[in-house]
């Protein structure tokens, strides 16, 4: 329905996100009557609730809003999904618009001289010649430059919500849509829906069933680079590669292209795809390098960072004497160093860029803190950081080593999100860098972090290569261990948990693929025969735990999400209802089919970089949530909720929730980066396709102190025989070696004409 309205005042606002909840005044008998505010106001108009992303709050103009009518605990509100200004052909009129705040860089002394000189031609002239603005005093070169950007904007936007009605999408895509493409958004989905297979959550069968259904041709040249770009993109996102080979890409993309034609006359021919491929490759929308398909921003990535580290590696340092500060060390962290671990500390100063790699309870942090106090006492002026791909691997990294400086790339970047990839920044200031967790860093990370890195910074590398690879595409840390250039230490000696613990030792066996571990109170197996007797177990184990070490303490780690009984997301459900059941008195929150509740465990399912996070009292902490990063719902107010992260406080609204998931359980791909007291791990047949060594060892790897294993014994080998997947479709090694030789060589002619003159 749409309603003409009036902004009456703020109720709430996120100023990352532009989620707003704003009452709203009109003169419309038609406003429900359980919608409507109780109270008598002296205009005689009626007030109403509207909640949506960039409404605008002011009163200067009024607004024609469309939406739909929500009932919840705040009772019934206006959910706007479209909204546009009604400018009263007037010169108050045009003054009040241009002064309300909605074009960014006009205030009411702007607005006033653009009035008086330009009159009721006020708007024509920003829209269509806004360079006699530069007529008008205190307005310059850059303040026209913020005003034309802020009005094509709000147009684009307003633009962008008409078209993309068939869709049905909210605000907050829309928003994602523009940051996408731009000003030129508008111009190319009117050309054609299928650019919109380039923005992340536009599947392109969801494209195409719109499309077909008003008519399309399905031999549409746009139909076809659509399907193309969607198989890359999906290869990158699910698969983790940074490339497809043109046959494997060819024969994705028919697959989609042909789905649900079924006559094979009709269908689209190889010939076809590949005539659209090597347009794609012409017009630079995708790159050709040796027979492979890349995006081109992803294969800059790999090739910018493959030169950095190739710079770096060749990079000579001044040489330290280390022997004379090493029992120092020792003496004041009270700690001793085995060989390999003091080679490790060695290596760290001996080149500018190193790894340290090693299974739990190999004596990683040890190390970490004997580097930090060792540069501490060499370079008392030295700028040190620390930095992990995760907060919650941030946080723990602070923990295991007791320096609590440490924070998220992301952080000590400053960058917001893969939007943030193409601005120049300045060198990171650091003399000594260390990066935990790097197993969990993709290309696009490491990118950002490589580009920042000054000459002369030394960087030294911390993480598990026996672990599952990051989310992201790319096998960036094995990568760099398998190059062969980057000095690696590798620790293989358990000292942590030694004694009494059987976690390290069996995490050990798993990873040399012997199956015949070691069981004790701290690794147990309980058997049971299928998904539901497993189900079952893991909620009794895990009601038993909790009550011990409570729930942030005891994780369900599952190889499924969603099929069968003992996937994450039944698991989910089911724990929900036993230890947090629904009850009249409990405020809870829906979206999307999931259900949560007040104090229930909540894990971020996405990266948010605008979500701020506040303490107790209100005050902003930071900005962003991460992918895995878990809390507990602590308030309910309608269909808003606040998550309670580790004693930073993030407000979700309702739009927002499909950010959210119940966390009592989660897959192991998710737990990477955490630690926590017990583990429980359903093991079963059904989950073959997933189980391989790598992901159980990295499930067993995520306890302190228990590891309980439920399921079959079959399932258990299976996993522990199973190497690795596939490798990633990745040349950073490779691209690494061929920089090096390229510049070593370089090098060498420089050195032998210096000579030879």
């Amino acid at each position: 329905m749409s309603i003409v309205a009036a902004f009456d005042k703020t109720l709430f606002y996120n100023e990352a996100s532009r989620y707003a909840v704003l009452q709203m005044k009109t003169a419309d008998i038609m406003i429900p009557q359980e919608a409507r505010k109780p109270y008598r106001y002296h205009d005689h108009l009626i007030r109403f609730t509207a909640v949506g992303y960039d409404l605008p709050r002011t009163n200067a103009v009024k607004m024609e809003l469309e939406g739909n009518w929500v009932k919840g605990k705040y009772g019934c509100q206006l959910q706007v999904e479209h909204w546009r200004e009604i400018v009263p052909p007037t010169l108050e009129g045009i003054r009040g618009y241009l002064a309300s705040g909605l074009l960014k860089g006009i205030g009411e002394k702007t607005a006033d001289a653009i009035v008086q000189r330009f009159g009721a031609d006020s708007l024509n002239v920003i829209e269509q010649t806004p360079e006699k603005l530069l007529e008008i005093r205190g307005i310059t070169e850059e303040r026209l430059e913020e005003i034309k950007d802020g009005y094509a904007e709000s147009k684009t936007i307003r633009e962008l919500m008409t078209i993309l009605a068939p869709f049905k999408v909210t605000p907050k895509t829309v928003m994602a849509i523009y940051q996408h493409f731009g000003a030129g958004g508008v111009t190319l989905l009117r050309e054609s829906f299928f650019y919109l297979c380039q923005v992340p959550g536009f599947g392109f069968k969801r494209v195409d069933a719109i499309v077909q259904k008003s008519g399309g041709d399905p031999h549409d040249p746009k139909r076809v680079q659509g399907a193309l770009f969607y198989a890359l993109e999906k290869s990158r996102n699910e698969g983790g590669h940074l490339y497809m080979e043109i046959d494997a890409l060819l024969r994705s993309a028919l697959q989609l292209l042909n789905d649900g034609i079924p006559l094979s006359e009709e269908r689209l021919k190889l010939v076809e795809a590949e005539r659209e491929l090597e347009a794609m490759i012409q017009t630079n929308v995708v790159v050709s390098n040796k027979g492979n398909i890349y995006l081109p921003h992803v294969y800059k990535q790999e090739c910018e960072t493959a030169l950095k580290i190739a710079q770096m590696v060749l990079e000579i340092p001044a040489p330290v004497n280390l022997a004379s500060v090493m029992e120092q060390v020792k003496s004041k962290l009270g700690i001793g160093l085995s060989k390999r671990q003091e080679e490790g500390v060695q290596m760290a100063f001996r080149h500018n860029l190193s790894i340290i790699t090693g299974g739990p309870g190999t004596g990683k942090s040890t190390i970490l803190k004997a580097v930090v106090e060792a540069y501490r006492l060499l370079y008392p002026n030295g700028i040190i950081a620390l930095a992990a791909p995760t907060g919650k691997a941030s946080r723990r990294m602070a923990e295991t080593t007791g320096i609590d400086n440490a924070q998220t790339i992301h952080s000590l970047l400053r960058i917001h999100g893969e939007d943030s990839g193409g601005r120049k920044r300045e060198p990171l200031k650091a003399d000594l860098l260390i990066v935990d967790e790097c197993s969990m860093m993709d290309m696009w990370l490491a990118h950002q972090l490589f580009s920042r890195i000054g000459s002369g910074t030394k960087v030294l590398l911390v993480g598990d290569a026996d672990q599952l690879e990051s989310v992201g595409a790319g096998g960036v840390f094995l990568e760099l261990i398998d190059s062969g250039l980057v000095p690696v230490t590798v620790l293989d000696e358990i000292f942590r948990q030694a004694k009494g613990s059987l976690i390290a030792y069996n995490a050990r066996f798993i990873n040399e693929g012997n199956g015949q571990l070691n069981y004790g109170q701290d690794f147990a197996f309980i058997q049971a025969d299928d998904q539901e007797s497993t189900a079952e177990l893991v909620r009794s184990l895990y009601k038993k735990e909790a009550a011990k070490v409570g729930m942030s303490q005891v994780q369900i780690l599952s190889p499924y999400r969603s099929e069968g009984a003992a996937a994450a997301a039944n698991l989910n459900t089911a724990i929900q209802e036993a230890i947090n059941p629904s009850k009249p008195e409990k405020p809870e929150a829906t979206r999307g089919g999931k259900v949560f509740r007040l104090r229930d465990r909540v894990m971020q399912i996405k990266n948010d970089y605008d979500i701020v996070l506040r303490d107790s009292e209100g005050k902003e902490l930071a900005t962003g949530v991460f992918n895995g990063e878990t809390g507990f719902v602590i308030d309910i107010q309608g269909s808003s909720i606040t998550v309670n992260y580790d004693g930073r406080y993030a407000n979700y609204p309702l739009e927002s929730l499909d950010e959210l998931d119940l966390a009592y359980a989660m897959t192991i791909h998710k737990s990477q980066g955490s630690e926590c007291d017990t583990v429980i791990i359903p093991m079963l047949v059904a989950h073959k396709i997933l189980l391989s060594r790598n992901l159980l060892y990295t499930a067993v790897t995520r306890a302190k102190h228990r590891v309980l294993l439920v399921g079959q014994k079959k399932a258990l080998y299976m996993a522990v025989s199973k190497t690795r997947k596939g490798k990633r479709n990745t040349l950073l090694a490779e691209r690494m070696r061929l920089y090096h030789q390229t510049l070593t060589s370089q090098t060498a002619q420089r050195e032998a004409l210096k000579k030879a003159s």
